[in-house]
């Protein structure tokens, strides 16, 4: 059965086209594009789930929403290909970072983005989230700066999962050549071919 995609443009779901061209599974992308004056996703998207939020992916007769958990459930059908490394650190620090990309360094860029929106309003307010996030870049920094990857010497869906809010952070965060490590990162990360096919797949993606 092939596994559907339901893919809005500039969101976290090119992560889900990215995994599946490295694992080298059989997909149909559906795709949806973003309200050009709100940015929000079309109603559309509402039915097929009631938050109309993408990723939503159709796989083994299941309609499962969350990247990371969609992550969790296309590594584990996969015999656990770019899943936890075999060491007991390195597979904490993939669980680590797998949940970590949303929980912690999402709201931060977030918030930036809905200060950036209200103008001088929001002006205040930036200073304080900013070096919020700026806490966050320098301990990736610091993580980056002792091993290649996210969870240790093998590249793993925890790095897949790592680079929509590293790539947030780049547009609209202040990361730069400033922290090497991460710009090292990314870049290799967007140089993979599979990463590659997903932008030829998923469309436009701002972020790369």
């Amino acid at each position: 059965m092939t596994i559907i995609v339901h893919h809005l443009n500039n969101s976290r779901s090119q992560r889900i086209l990215w995994l599946l061209e490295e694992l080298g599974e059989a997909y149909e992308v559906r795709p949806y594009e973003r309200d050009r004056k709100t940015m929000r996703a079309p109603r559309e998207l509402r039915a097929i789930h009631p938050l109309g939020k993408s990723p939503v992916v159709e796989v083994d007769g299941h309609r499962l929403i969350e990247t990371g958990a969609i992550m969790d459930y296309l590594v584990a059908r996969a015999d656990n290909r770019f899943g936890p490394p075999a060491d007991a650190e390195g597979a904490i620090r993939y669980r680590q970072f797998l949940h970590y990309a949303e929980g912690s360094m999402m709201p931060p860029l977030l918030a930036l983005l809905v200060l950036g929106k209200l103008g001088l309003l929001g002006r205040p307010a930036r200073p304080t989230v900013q070096r919020m996030l700026d806490d966050h870049l320098d301990w990736l920094e610091s993580e980056l700066a002792t091993r290649p990857y996210f969870a240790g010497d093998s590249f793993t869906a925890a790095d897949m999962m790592m680079s929509f809010p590293l790539e947030a952070s780049r547009s609209r965060g202040g990361l730069d050549e400033s922290r090497p490590h991460l710009i090292r990162w990314l870049n290799e990360m967007h140089a993979r071919p599979a990463f590659q096919a997903a932008l030829e797949t998923g469309g436009h993606y701002a972020y790369a």
